[in-house]
């Protein structure tokens, strides 16, 4: 049996259009919105999924078992996103959590795997047969992966499209989707590198909220905003959204501190009220613009940075 060598994920870079040196030097995928996993195969019928930091996560899994037996006899490791698709068959993280976490409850995990079935969304061969693949071009590595067929209803190879990648990420701002990875053609995998020949560009959407409560920070943050948090109003009442706790600078933070601490109340103003330790809360007359990726189904955004103050916004136009 051949020993199949442990590599770490190559990492994507976040970035924007135009890429660098022109579309056409890099393959555009769809961004898979999962639990990234390294796939072991060892050619005897068996697999191994381990995630981004090394754990061995094989036993949350037992539905994408059979990878094994479709590749027995062809020793591999690939590279993939373990997702959960929704009824239009797009990644749903929210629909993957029930999912996540399970591997020392490997009767849970086959319980839930009927209810909520993963899907493997393998996108590189990094070691094939008993050879490293890690110094061939990507390009070269997407055609080895191809010829895998590697086809199935736990598993499948993206779409990936060269060039387009403007019109690739109108798409998948149509379908509500993450965003989009470009890779760099002429690449080599580069393990446990965050590296700039992988680019991944979210669709950024923005939305206005109003601040009802923060967070302090700890450290060097004492006193000032580690996190702000959220609402907008629903049905009269002020909906918890988030928090946000990115996007400012530290003269921004400060500046929000003072605000925040010349409108404390001793009561909440969410409609209910969120269980959130340490929580402070203020009267719910500031706007700020958040920028985010999704929504999850409950409402609360996804990857939120804040954007700017909106003074020009009173509270009650905020819905």
């Amino acid at each position: 049996m051949v020993n199949l060598p442990r590599i770490s994920p190559m990492l994507a870079s976040p970035g924007r259009l135009p890429l660098p040196d022109g579309d056409e030097r890099w393959s555009v995928e769809t961004k898979q919105d999962g639990q990234r996993a390294i796939v072991y195969v060892p050619g005897d019928g068996t697999v191994e999924f381990r995630s981004r930091s090394g754990e061995n996560i094989t036993a949350a899994y037992p539905d994408l078992h059979g990878l094994g037996a479709v590749l027995r006899g062809v020793p591999a490791v690939l590279d993939g996103e373990i997702v959960a698709l929704d009824e239009k068959g797009r990644a749903d993280f929210e629909r993957l959590q029930s999912r996540m976490g399970l591997a020392r409850s490997p009767g849970l995990a086959a319980r839930r795997a009927a209810f909520v079935p993963a899907h493997l969304v393998v996108f590189d061969v990094m070691f094939l047969g008993g050879d490293s693949l890690l110094e061939r071009p990507y390009g070269e590595r997407r055609q080895v992966l191809r010829s895998l067929d590697l086809v199935g209803p736990g598993w499948s190879v993206p779409d990936a499209v060269v060039g387009h990648s403007a019109e690739a990420l109108d798409v998948t701002r149509a379908a509500n989707v993450e965003g989009i990875v470009c890779k760099r053609l002429t690449s080599r995998y580069e393990p446990g590198a965050r590296s700039r020949s992988w680019i991944k560009i979210r669709n950024v959407l923005t939305t206005d909220a109003i601040v009802g409560g923060w967070v302090p920070g700890k450290g060097r943050l004492a006193g000032r905003p580690g996190a702000l948090l959220l609402g907008q109003r629903q049905e009269g009442h002020l909906r918890y959204i988030g928090s946000v706790g990115t996007g400012w600078s530290d003269r921004e933070r400060t500046a929000l501190a003072e605000l925040l601490q010349v409108a404390a109340v001793t009561s909440c103003p969410f409609a209910p009220a969120p269980q959130i330790a340490g929580a402070r809360w203020v009267l719910p007359r500031l706007v700020g613009e958040i920028e985010y990726t999704t929504r999850t189904r409950a409402g609360y955004l996804r990857h939120p940075s804040w954007h700017r103050l909106r003074p020009d916004l009173a509270p009650e136009d905020v819905l």
